[in-house]
């Protein structure tokens, strides 16, 4: 099944051969495109059993009804690959005709604005050629507005790889001092003996069948409950090259597989200040591909959680311990080893007469993260914990009355009028804390002796 377009209407049309047979079967004269940018816009619509003037709306009824129709999977194996040009067709259409700038562009210039260099936001890896396939039933390109004939298509810069990117974990030391540190990994690599081609020098290869030659096919994607999209992949029979080589003429390196594994030491460098989510960047060092450049390996890092320290920005926190004689009477030590190793003394003494009271801050100027590509570094900021004596040291009077003598008086008594002793539990748990609400509900002494409610009395 194809698209056939000529000056009047689009329709599709049976026809026994190939998709590639049926493609160059029709004449180029049928698929002249007229001038006026309303036909145009017709022509994509009635791939759609649409008008040129639907609206969003009717586009996206009229495109899930067509794709509900067309599914592959809907239909008998042997109409399934006349299904799936269907599908593709009406993929496409919707795809421009529910874009705003991409049907202003198909009004204006027609196919020649999602050519490779003037795609209008459209796929990059989509070849122009399979694109008029897929819609119009065409086996090359439109011509332009004026029909006049295939374009040159000229030489296409090569396609990017994809990326390969990993989870690198990394501890708060390597990130406030940084790291170099190497790895050995293994990658596809050209393979040397044949250049990249996959077979003999001199062998010479024939068409695949999977794709038809294009290297390309269409795969079906679920993106919900009963919504599916086409995406572009590679052939996996050839490989992307749309050719294959029979057994014996296959290369003895790589077996036809035209790429061979090979070992290869990489260095990372990871900046001191990096913080979690930073990415390192090893551009080229991906897989390779004949005609098509290597992507890149990137490491996302990720922060393994501290002991000690717990970090903000550029900032650094971390809780110390000290004595309630240091509290109250002042200090002068090292507090806590930092994270190069480094100790941090603060010499606190007691002149001003105020206490470090439980959950008070000291903050250090520049002892946070370094800043990236500075000298510069954030601060540190040391949450005071107090010990206070374990029981042991309260078990003599002697002391209880000097602690008496030293510390402030306690507050004057609550005056009442009435007042009860209770008893009380020592170490409670603040988390029990709502616990016990069950006694809240309402009762009724006449429900309990049961009886019925009585009515007040006027």
């Amino acid at each position: 099944m194809q698209t056939v377009i000529t000056k009047s209407k689009t329709w599709l049309t049976e026809d026994s051969g190939s998709p590639t047979q049926r493609h160059r079967s029709v004449r180029s004269a049928t698929f002249r495109v007229a001038r006026k940018p309303l036909i145009l816009i017709s022509r994509i619509a009635e791939v759609l059993g649409i008008s040129r003037s639907a609206s969003k709306a009717e586009v996206k009824k009229a495109y899930h009804k067509a794709a509900l129709s067309s599914h592959p999977d809907k239909v008998g194996e042997s109409e399934r690959a006349d299904a799936e040009i269907k599908f593709k067709s009406v993929s496409k259409a919707y795809e421009i005709l529910s874009d705003d700038d991409k049907r202003e562009l198909y009004d204006a210039q027609g196919m020649s604005a999602f050519e490779a260099g003037n795609r209008g936001g459209m796929d990059a890896e989509v070849d122009l050629d399979d694109l008029l396939a897929q819609m119009f039933g065409m086996g090359g390109g439109m011509g332009g507005m004026n029909g006049a004939g295939p374009r040159p298509t000229g030489p296409r810069k090569p396609r990017r790889g994809e990326d390969e990117e990993h989870p690198y974990n990394v501890t708060l030391e390597e990130l406030y001092k940084g790291k170099t540190t190497k790895f050995a990994s293994k990658k596809n690599v050209i393979c040397s003996l044949c250049k990249g081609r996959g077979g003999k020098e001199k062998a010479k290869p024939r068409e695949c069948v999977a794709c038809q030659g294009r290297g390309m096919q269409q795969g079906l994607k679920s993106v919900g409950p009963g919504l599916v999209t086409q995406e572009t992949v590679i052939c996996r029979s050839c490989k992307g090259t749309g050719k294959i080589y029979r057994d014996k003429d296959r290369c003895k390196k790589c077996k036809g597989e035209r790429v061979v594994e090979e070992k290869k030491v990489l260095e990372i460098y990871i900046p001191r200040g990096s913080k979690e989510g930073d990415k390192i960047v090893l551009e080229g060092e991906a897989d390779q591909l004949p005609d098509q450049e290597p992507g890149s390996i990137i490491f996302s890092l990720v922060e393994t959680e501290h002991s000690t320290f717990r970090r903000a920005g550029s900032d650094l926190s971390a809780e110390v311990q000290i004595s309630l004689s240091e509290a109250l009477c002042g200090f002068s030590r090292t507090l806590i080893k930092h994270l190069d190793g480094r100790g941090i003394h603060v010499k606190h003494p007691q002149s001003d007469g105020e206490p470090l009271k439980p959950r008070s801050v000291i903050k250090v100027s520049g002892e946070g993260m370094p800043y990236k590509k500075s000298e510069l570094r954030g601060d540190l900021y040391l949450i005071i914990n107090v010990d206070f004596p374990g029981a042991d040291w309260l078990k003599q009077d002697r002391r209880i009355e000097k602690l008496k003598e030293l510390l402030p008086e306690p507050a004057d008594p609550i005056q009442t009028e009435a007042t009860d002793e209770v008893d009380y539990v020592k170490m409670a748990n603040i988390d029990d804390f709502g616990a016990g609400n069950e006694g809240d509900q309402w009762e009724d002494e006449d429900e309990d002796e049961g009886g019925q409610p009585q009515c007040a009395q006027q």
